[in-house]
C-alpha cells in the first residue's frame, strides 16, 4: 500500500467512517449473527450465510480503512510550493482544443468529487498536470485520444 496525502477533513471522514464500522456495524452484524443462529440448523439457514457474508465485507472494509490511515499522510498546506501542480493544489487548465477553461483542485482518490471540481492525482488528467508549472502544456492521453491542457495558475 502506497502512502496517501489527504487534507484534515478527509482525513476525518475516513476516521470516522471507521469508527462507524467497528462501533455501530461490527456489533449489530454479530446480533443478526447470534439470532440467525439461534434459528437452529446452520446448514440450510439463508440467514446465517447472509449474515456471515456481510460480516465478511465488513472485516474486508475495516481492514483496508485501517490500512489506509495507516498510510495516510497529512498535509500541511501552509508549506506547500504553488509553482509546481501537487496535491491540494487548485490548478486552472485551459483546453488547448476548445479553449474552455476549467479549475480542479488535485486530491487524494478517496476525497475526488468532480461536482466540486475535486479530481483524483491518480486519475488521467490528474496525473498529467501534476508536477506542472503555469505556462507549461500537459498532454494527456483519453480514450478519444491526446488533449492538451496549459496550466493557466496554480493556488491553493
Amino acid at each position: 500500500m502506497s502512502v496517501s496525502y489527504y487534507t484534515e477533513d478527509g482525513l476525518k471522514r475516513l476516521q470516522e467512517e471507521l469508527a462507524q464500522l467497528r462501533n455501530v456495524e461490527r456489533p449489530r452484524i454479530s446480533a443478526q449473527i447470534a439470532e440467525a443462529r439461534d434459528k437452529g440448523d446452520l446448514s440450510e439457514n439463508a440467514e446465517y450465510d447472509a449474515a456471515k457474508d456481510a460480516q465478511g465485507m465488513l472485516e474486508l472494509r475495516i481492514s483496508k480503512l485501517e490500512t489506509v490511515i495507516a498510510n495516510a499522510r497529512l498535509v500541511d498546506e501552509s508549506k506547500m510550493d504553488n509553482s509546481k501542480a501537487m496535491v491540494l493544489s487548485k490548478v486552472k487548465i485551459k483546453n488547448k482544443g476548445n479553449g474552455q477553461s476549467m479549475t480542479y483542485t488535485l486530491v487524494a482518490e478517496n476525497e475526488a468529487d468532480l461536482k466540486s471540481g475535486k479530481i483524483s492525482v491518480s486519475s488521467p488528467i490528474g496525473k498529467g498536470l501534476l508536477g506542472k508549472k503555469v505556462g507549461e502544456v500537459a498532454v494527456i492521453e483519453v480514450p478519444s485520444g491526446k488533449m492538451k491542457f496549459e496550466i493557466v495558475s496554480i493556488s491553493r
